[in-house]
């Protein structure tokens, strides 16, 4: 980027705030430790979008606007978000900036996928439920999905019977993800295309921006992702493939 001479022409998304062995980071210290790495790391004066990593529920969400706020009123920062935080959490903080005049979270990074989740990937991550997404509609607050095809579940590679990943079959491995894939394989073949390029699509046709985050490992993988996300969904077919009904008109 410093070479090229083009960083008024990137958006750059990174994040702060994530644990360690120790414990919660998200104090002021460590936001501002993790955002000056940043900067140096990037080798820019200036990030876009930043979010932090995690949530510390013991750290008032006004306090945690407050902080950020001092980054976007510099102009280090442009917008700032939120990762592996809960609906409620995001309206308490942003309820304070509006209360206070200060800049609220303008997205939220969760995992959101066709798949639900069973439990955490991890010690503090959130999955969006669909509390989580009836919040989102309301607000219409963006939203940036990590592991948003669910790790490879509806690749075709796995089956009730094959559980050799184990993070997978603790996560995604239930009645109602193998149901769903089922139905991802049915709406895909109707429509010609794929059943994780189906998954894909339920991400990026939710009613609310959302953004799917992908880990395309080859240039067939990218493609795949490409057309993915040109695929239209209706209403019926988010339902459908959700479970929440159970015929498809």
């Amino acid at each position: 980027m410093k070479e090229r001479g083009n960083r008024e022409q990137l958006v750059i998304l990174t994040k702060g705030a994530h644990h360690d062995q120790h414990g919660p980071r998200v104090s002021k210290k460590d936001i501002k430790s993790d955002i000056t790495t940043s900067l140096e790391r990037l080798q820019t004066d200036f990030i876009d979008l930043y979010a932090l990593h995690r949530d510390d529920p013991a750290v008032p969400a006004g306090e945690v606007v407050e902080i950020l706020n001092e980054y976007t009123s510099n102009g280090t920062v442009g917008a700032i978000g939120v990762s592996n935080w809960t609906w409620q959490r995001i309206q308490e903080a942003n309820q304070y900036a509006k209360d206070n005049g200060l800049v609220g979270f303008s997205f939220s990074s969760p995992n959101l996928s066709l798949a639900k989740a069973n439990e955490p990937f991890w010690a503090g991550c959130v999955s969006a439920d669909a509390q989580t997404i009836a919040w989102h509609e309301s607000e219409q607050l963006p939203l940036l999905s990590w592991s948003s095809q669910a790790r490879g579940f509806f690749t075709g590679r796995f089956s009730p019977e094959i559980r050799d990943n184990a993070d997978l079959v603790r996560v995604f491995y239930s009645d109602e993800n193998w149901e769903r894939l089922e139905r991802a394989k049915q709406l895909a073949a109707a429509k010609g295309v794929t059943a994780i390029q189906i998954a894909l699509a339920y991400v990026l046709n939710q009613p609310f921006p959302t953004c799917a985050l992908i880990g395309a490992q080859s240039p067939e993988e990218l493609q795949s992702c490409d057309e993915g996300s040109n695929i239209k969904l209706s209403r019926a077919e988010l339902d459908w493939l959700d479970l929440t009904t159970s015929t498809l008109s």
